[in-house]
């Protein structure tokens, strides 16, 4: 079988890996990819939201299943494209997207089916003033979100009303987000502990990944400025059978059963990000993609052939697959460049990498990076991904691995936190 994947950071690098194992798995493409990717799969300069130049190269190469990993080709309606023209393709349609291509829609999509999710108001741009007054009436914190896309950064916790209504003028007046913060949701602040579900389905059949922890925040504690992500581990042991079962019937059965019920059967995978509170699980978001750098923990625990997997999804045929995963933990820590996630410099050769050996239980998902004259140098702000995976129950020894692994690899600038994983620990 020809496989395509389409993105360049480390979750289609894990993507790319996890596949390139399969016994079915022939050629296998990614575009654009990065410097890992282009060391096990063919690289192709097509850009992620290219999706007719994608579509065209899918064609041409008669490709059996394409995987997308980011989640503009998806909001822009890449599966209808090629669903359209008969080629199977894993991801949800343009329409089921929106549960993360827009707050607004995914919050409205919550209230409607009975989904838990924290109180909330939306506002446009032209009710600026009516956004403010709701602020000054609710007390703090509150959390500001920007309707649209926003790569990760587009919700602030504000400890105070100025700090809202500073956020506010952010998104209204100053247009950090452009188009993408001319809606803004305002809810609730929910106190507890986070953690990621992912449903793989077909429309109407679904399995359940193992359940990870992202680390959003930049600085160890969960301080500082909200990122794309700067670490994962799995399974998250928060996430009990019995909350996994909870979840299930108060929000999955729930979004996939509105999803078919609006004539829109949501396909591909669904990334349920929840918050643990006293009253129970709640949605905070909802992407329609796998997490980036969930994917790069959740990935190398699967015992089942992926290739098997993603096509089931896309055929409507999950129900005949057996979901198997390893007795295994794997956390993943990202390598980030000085500055991220603000301005940051780029063009840093990487050195170590030789160092880390697949029968070290490590691998290196390359996220940020690109080959420059032979060189591995810095791209992107999260430039690697050091995953370990241990066997059997000792996540510490799989986080002594994972930190061992980062410390062979360096580059000027390199940073990291130093907790990831220990949330594990404590439950």
């Amino acid at each position: 079988m020809n496989v395509l994947v389409i993105g360049s950071g480390g979750r289609e690098h894990a993507f790319v890996w996890k596949l390139k194992q399969s016994p079915k798995v022939q050629l296998l493409y990614c575009a654009p990819g990065n410097a890992g990717i282009g060391s096990i799969a063919e690289t192709v300069k097509i850009s992620a939201d290219d999706i007719d130049g994608l579509f065209q190269f899918a064609k041409r190469k008669k490709i059996d299943l394409t995987v997308v990993g980011p989640e503009i080709p998806l909001v822009k309606g890449i599966v209808d494209l090629f669903e359209k023209n008969g080629m199977r393709i894993f991801g949800p349609s343009k329409y089921a997207a929106q549960l993360e291509g827009s707050k607004v829609f995914a919050k409205n999509f919550m209230k409607k089916y009975g989904v838990p999710t924290a109180a909330y108001s939306t506002f446009a741009r032209s009710q600026h003033a009516e956004a403010q007054q709701f602020i000054m009436k609710h007390p703090a914190p509150l959390v500001l979100k920007a309707d649209g896309l926003a790569a990760g950064k587009g919700a602030v916790v504000c400890h105070s009303t100025g700090e809202a209504l500073n956020t506010l003028q952010d998104f209204f007046e100053k247009n950090i987000f452009g188009d993408s913060g001319s809606n803004v949701v305002v809810e609730e602040f929910m106190k507890g502990e986070e953690a990621s579900v992912f449903v793989l389905t077909d429309g109407t059949d679904y399995k359940l990944l193992q359940p990870a922890q992202d680390h959003k925040q930049i600085l160890d504690g969960d301080k500082g400025k909200n990122t794309g992500g700067m670490g994962a581990y799995a399974p998250a042991p928060i996430v009990s059978q019995t909350i996994l079962r909870r979840v299930e019937r108060e929000i999955i059965k729930p979004t996939l059963n509105g999803m078919r019920s609006d004539g829109k059967p949501y396909k591909g995978c669904l990334y349920v990000g929840l918050m643990m509170t006293a009253a129970g699980p709640k949605v905070v978001e909802f992407n329609c993609r796998l997490g980036d750098p969930e994917a790069q923990a959740v990935l190398p625990l699967l015992e089942t052939d992926l290739y098997d997997l993603l096509f089931a999804c896309s055929a409507g045929t999950l129900r005949t697959i057996d979901l198997r995963h390893h007795a295994a933990s794997a956390v993943c820590v990202v390598m980030a460049s000085r500055g991220y996630p603000d301005s940051y410099e780029t063009g840093k050769p990487i050195t170590g990498l030789d160092s880390i050996r697949p029968e070290s239980g490590v691998v290196v998902f390359h996220a940020g990076t690109k080959n420059e004259n032979g060189k591995i140098v810095s791209s992107g702000g999260r430039v690697l991904g050091v995953t370990a995976i241990g066997y059997g129950d000792d996540l510490e020894g799989t986080i002594g691995s994972a930190y061992t692994a980062v410390k062979n690899i360096s580059f000027d600038g390199a940073y990291y936190r130093s907790d990831i994983g220990r949330k594990g620990l404590k439950n």
